[in-house]
């Protein structure tokens, strides 16, 4: 009797089984890894860009109008949404209400406002907001850069 070095059908359904099985485990655990190095990124660049602009402010005494002004090519974050900026100290019309709030609904910055949308690339002025929990905010005048969800 000669043995063929085919699979049987029930072999080979074996193993798509078992491939199914550890992709459904490993695709979930990726994309977890994936979205900490992105926010991981945005914090570095928003470290970055606030060093930029408090270079700025140290050379001129007063902080930027907007990152057009720093940067001649404009700042994404790694969900290719810009980053947002908001100069708080010096004023200007309709500004104190759009400047980002904690869940107290105080403004979390008294000098500027520096942010990504996030992953959803939507956002919402306070912290506490649905739209604004995956957003890796700057807040405590710069003692804080993370997750809102987590401030």
């Amino acid at each position: 009797m000669r043995i063929s070095p085919a699979f049987s059908l029930i072999e080979l359904l074996f193993a798509v089984t078992i491939v199914g099985v550890l992709a459904l485990i490993a695709v979930p655990g990726y994309r977890g890894y994936i979205d900490r190095a992105n926010n991981k990124k945005a914090i570095a660049e928003i470290l970055t860009i606030e060093g930029e602009i408090a270079k700025h402010y140290t050379d001129t005494f007063h902080y930027p109008s907007s990152l057009g002004v720093l940067f001649s090519i404009p700042r994404t974050d790694p969900w290719g949404h810009a980053y947002v900026y908001l100069n708080i100290a010096d004023g200007g019309p309709g500004i104190k209400g759009d400047v980002r709030k904690d869940k107290n609904l105080n403004p979390v910055n008294t000098d500027f406002d520096l942010y990504s949308m996030g992953k959803d690339g939507e956002t919402a002025k306070p912290f506490t907001a649905k739209k604004s929990h995956d957003d890796i905010v700057r807040a405590r005048d710069g003692s804080f850069v993370g997750l809102a969800s987590e401030f």
